[in-house]
């Protein structure tokens, strides 16, 4: 694998409110994120770490709000860009985050984090949209019910949503296996 940024979306602690977002899936995706947070520090390869600063009154995710934190699977972290957003997208946050990995040769990315449906597959869809070599770790993402739908059904429509069109998706497993 060339020099690939791993970005991580939204891994914050508010996402760890069942009473306020409902049932998930994958109760392993945090131990995926993790997985792949370490084997991208320990060969130095760039890591960005995106958190969603919520407008809305009552949500878990706004400024100033112990659940705008990130999850404890991050301590440690050594981000090479951190920043926040206010949409889906981590192409369109505080940061240009097309320009800064552009300054630095990135054509190639990893997307990992939370919701998959929501922030991981917009910001997949943007990086394809942008020229970028995307791949999407889906056992490192996970979502929540929504009305009518489960978790593993948004889960398997994103993947196919994704699946050569935007992205290539992969399990962690396999993301790791590329990096030996």
């Amino acid at each position: 694998m060339t020099e690939t940024a791993l970005i991580l979306i939204d891994v914050q602690r508010g996402f760890d409110d069942p009473e306020f977002w409902g049932p998930r899936n994958n109760p392993g995706a945090e131990a995926n994120m993790k997985a792949l947070l370490d084997a991208w520090q320990e060969r130095r390869l760039p890591v960005v770490l995106v958190h969603h600063d919520s407008p809305k009154p009552g949500s878990p995710l706004r400024p100033g709000q112990p659940g705008n934190d990130f999850k404890p699977e991050l301590d440690g972290a050594r981000p090479d860009l951190v920043f926040g957003k206010k949409v889906n997208s981590a192409f369109l946050g505080d940061v240009d985050l097309d320009a800064w990995l552009r300054k630095r040769g990135i054509t190639s990315i990893v997307v990992a984090g939370i919701q998959t449906n929501f922030c991981c597959e917009t910001t997949a869809r943007m990086g394809g949209n942008l020229g970028y070599d995307v791949t999407f770790a889906l056992d490192a993402t996970f979502t929540f019910d929504l009305p009518g739908v489960t978790a593993d059904e948004l889960y398997r429509v994103t993947a196919a949503n994704l699946a050569n069109q935007f992205a290539t998706v992969k399990s962690a497993k396999d993301v790791l296996a590329e990096l030996s």
